[in-house]
């Protein structure tokens, strides 16, 4: 459903806010707990996120400018709701908001109760509350923050002319610093001397250790965020992870949060940039060119093979290379669509990829939000060993078609042609052997493991929440342990059998329209899983409302929906506008949300499925 009026012409809907609720308490606030109405005459926005989601990183970032702009008269709550069963432990959320440099409260809501109170169905989403208390708007996904920040600037002068707005300083505390060596390291990398070569992911660095996998050589990187080449202490990363060594002895370097990657020369600490603008990739951004002319999005490993470096791109679903010889990169494998589809390259769904290793006839990966192990073969086909979709998950060991793991971000070959998988939520090391067709467990009681390298006979694990390398021997037989299977804590839709009316909300932001230029501006796609589930409407179209059938013969499933809509700022006289606030931005925008809505076939189950891509729905 869209609506392309400007929304100044529009009557904005009040509809009273929530209370906020979670049974994990308040972070980042001095231990003051808070509701509502401590937090009247501000502009709250409620950031529902949960750390496994790498469009709700994109969204923390996305909202570090606003909270800058506009810190005397917005507040930001982060409500922490999780998909996984690790995400609902309170320790493990405090260390995701240290980890990724979230300077606002977050309210810790492990059963998901303030989630269910505004009806949210979609990680990331963000809900604005206006300072009497009522919310205007909600917007699923990323790429929202220009249409908050006009919405804020609308706020701010009503309700100032109002005298309900409330100036002055929010309620962040900062948290104290730990003084480790390392802070949530993220990727290791044995280097030819032997030393052990680190992104320390949080500290915006990389860091040699020397082959104890302790002692700390030297630090490359200022330690500060940002985006500069040149030597060690000068050099700056944001948030790295993957490490990748070259023929030439240079190290590739995923840089996540600066979408590039860059090139660590050893011997001197010479840094370089080899693929990436700074810029995060947007649908309709070009996928192949030279490489420092195309945009990336959250990069999050990289190894070689065939010859190039094969790029976990966890910001789009897909996986790119980089060709040192010519030096472009280009699509490799994926649609951009979440999920897990085999098959041909150029056909493939994953989930985040994140972790890549590189044996001759193989490329391993880790799809951390399909809990699955994937590969790819030399002729670019994917294939998946242990995994069945993004709602299931656990630890069980035994035959890999049953088998489960949950949320892993690494894979390292060994030597004989099996694999270690860095199972992070389940704070286990992993074994799959191809040979056999097992899952095993090498080691558990790590915490949130993330890679692992293999020294002479040894493996060294990245243990990311405990900040150090860990050294195992390889034991020869797998540890046992109690199989556990999950599935997402979210309750099931019950919808209707027969014909359901699916209706995405889009309504254009403040000052902008649809953007029909080339043709129409919004396309829905829709799956489902098991694919039995639709008896009709499947398939991709530019309406964002659609009938679909459901067979009633299938009790339940998950039903895959993919919106876009594109809008323009209606001032836009070129290719930027200027907002009252003086910064320039881009005047045209790309809003997009894939949502998997587990649905269950009831008899008087809805009938009608609105999902909010941006504004408010306004029917009952």
């Amino acid at each position: 459903m869209s609506d392309t009026s400007p929304a100044p012409t529009r009557r904005r809907a009040r509809v009273r806010a929530p209370e906020l609720v979670g049974k994990g308490g308040w972070l980042n606030t001095g231990d003051r707990q808070y509701t509502l109405a401590d937090l009247r005459g501000r502009i709250v926005v409620l950031d529902f996120w949960t750390f496994c989601c790498i469009n709700c990183l994109h969204v923390l970032d996305e909202l570090r400018e606003l909270e800058e702009r506009h810190r005397d008269t917005v507040v930001i709550i982060g409500v922490h709701s999780p998909k996984f069963v690790h995400e609902a432990e309170h320790r493990a959320v405090v260390d995701a908001v240290e980890r990724y440099g979230v300077e606002h409260p977050v309210l810790d809501d492990p059963e998901l109760a303030t989630w269910k109170q505004y009806a949210v169905r979609a990680w990331p989403t963000l809900v604005v509350i206006d300072p009497e208390g009522y919310v205007v708007a909600q917007h699923a996904g990323e790429g929202h923050a220009h249409a908050i920040a006009r919405l804020v600037e609308e706020l701010e002068a009503e309700h100032e002319a109002k005298g309900t707005l409330r100036r002055g300083d929010g309620p962040y505390v900062p948290p104290e610093p730990e003084p480790t060596a390392l802070r949530f390291p993220g990727k290791a990398l044995l280097l030819p001397s032997g030393t052990f070569l680190v992104s320390d992911t949080t500290r915006h660095q990389l860091v040699e250790l020397a082959e104890d996998a302790e002692t700390v050589l030297r630090r490359i990187g200022s330690g500060t965020r940002g985006f500069t080449d040149g030597p060690a202490a000068e050099a700056s990363f944001s948030e790295p992870q993957g490490l990748a060594l070259l023929d030439d002895g240079s190290v590739v370097v995923a840089d996540t949060v600066n979408h590039a990657l860059r090139r660590l020369d050893p011997a001197t600490g010479e840094v370089s940039t080899l693929a990436g603008t700074g810029r995060q990739w947007w649908q309709g951004s070009p996928t192949s060119g030279p490489a420092r002319e195309i945009d990336l999005s959250s990069p999050w490993d990289v190894a070689v093979f065939g010859g190039k470096v094969w790029i976990a791109m966890a910001g789009v679903h897909q996986l790119w290379a980089y060709d040192p010889q010519d030096r472009t990169v280009a699509v490799a494998a994926g649609t951009t669509n979440e999920g897990l589809v085999d098959g041909p390259a150029a056909e493939a769904w994953f989930a985040q990829p994140s972790g890549l290793a590189a044996t001759p006839d193989r490329l391993w990966l880790a799809d951390s939000e399909t809990s699955a192990l994937r590969w790819v073969d030399p002729d670019g086909h994917v294939h998946t060993a242990v995994g069945t979709g993004l709602f299931d998950f656990g630890h069980r060991d035994g035959a890999a078609g049953q088998a489960l793991l949950q949320h892993p971000l690494g894979v390292t070959a060994l030597p004989d042609g099996s694999v270690a998988v860095s199972d992070t939520y389940n704070h286990a090391l992993r074994r799959y052997d191809p040979a056999t067709g097992e899952v095993t467990t090498l080691a558990t009681d790590l915490r949130e493991p993330s890679d692992a390298v293999l020294a002479g006979d040894d493996i060294v694990v990245v243990e990311s929440a405990r900040h150090r390398l860990t050294r195992l021997r390889l034991p020869e037989e797998a540890v046992r342990v109690e199989s556990v299977a999950h599935r997402t804590q979210r309750a099931a839709t019950e919808v209707t059998p027969g014909r359901l009316r699916l209706d995405v909300i889009f309504q254009a932001p403040a000052g902008q329209k649809l953007d029909t230029r080339y043709g129409p501006s919004t396309r829905l796609l829709v799956s489902s899983t098991p694919p039995e589930l639709l008896l009709k409407g499947e398939g991709a179209d530019t309406d964002l409302s659609r009938d679909l059938d459901l067979n009633p013969a299938v009790a339940e499933g998950v039903l895959h929906v993919s919106a876009m809509a594109a809008s323009c700022d209606d001032d836009q006289a070129g290719g930027t506008s200027q907002s009252k606030t003086g910064g320039e931005y881009p005047a045209c925008h790309v809003h997009q949300q894939d949502w998997g809505v587990p649905v269950r076939i009831t008899e008087g189950g809805a009938n009608r499925l609105p999902l909010v891509l941006a504004g408010m729905d306004q029917r009952p």
